[in-house]
């Protein structure tokens, strides 16, 4: 592996069709190769995320080749986004790409879905430590997007069986989810919390000082009687 290759990721767009269909053989090849099964996308597809800027591709800056992608697609009258499709190109893996594509992707569902919990399916525990450092939780099926148009993309995974007989209560995928609004909850009462800790802290510093005040008054008052009764 060569150490002196430098990427870029960025968002993708219309200059980036040429490498859908190697970009979507590569997804294929890598989910036979994990024996895990993964919904079969098309180049169509894929243009169709990148048209609508909704992808993220990486580029090795060196070579000019294709190094990772990954892209969003929103569900339930976009109350839900998902993030899909990640891969690293087996010539590029161990550079890091799959955390900066996922902080990408990441961000910009972010800033194009603000409102939306952001979820995903994966088996991979790279993948999950990733989501994890991102703020997602590990959740039951019936959390994230209950869009029958999403579930139809598991049809072509070899797992589909699976899912079937669970009821659509689980498989082999691990499904994380970011919820904004749980987020900001969550923010709120850590700021309330370090708001509470600072006031106490202040009351402590405040009542310790009371205290070196106060016996300081009775030194004095101890030394000024020692002077008049000697």
């Amino acid at each position: 592996m060569e150490t002196n290759l430098s990427f870029v990721v960025r968002i993708a767009n219309v200059q980036d069709f040429p490498f859908s269909a190697e970009i979507c053989d590569e997804m294929f090849a890598s989910a036979q190769a994990r024996g895990t099964g993964i919904a079969r996308r098309s180049p169509d597809m894929l243009n169709e995320k990148i048209l609508a800027g909704k992808a993220v591709v990486a580029f090795c800056c060196e070579t000019g080749e294709w190094a990772g992608f990954c892209y969003a697609e929103t569900w339930s009258d976009g109350q839900f986004v998902s993030n899909s499709g990640l891969i690293v190109s087996p010539k590029f893996r161990k550079y890091g790409l799959a955390k900066r594509i996922k902080e990408k992707i990441f961000e910009l569902c972010r800033n194009k879905f603000p409102q939306a919990k952001i979820f995903g399916l994966t088996t991979g525990l790279a993948v999950m430590k990733i989501n994890s450092d991102l703020g997602f939780e590990p959740v039951t099926y019936s959390e994230i997007s209950q869009d029958e148009t999403f579930w139809a993309g598991c049809q072509s995974c070899v797992n589909f069986d699976i899912l079937k007989l669970k009821g659509r209560k689980n498989c082999l995928c691990t499904a994380m989810l970011y919820d904004p609004e749980l987020k900001e909850q969550q923010h709120q009462t850590d700021l309330v919390g370090m708001v509470r800790h600072q006031e106490q802290t202040e009351r402590l510093k405040a009542h310790f000082c009371n205290l070196r005040k106060a016996k300081k008054a009775v030194e004095l008052r101890q030394s000024q009687r020692r002077q008049t009764y000697p």
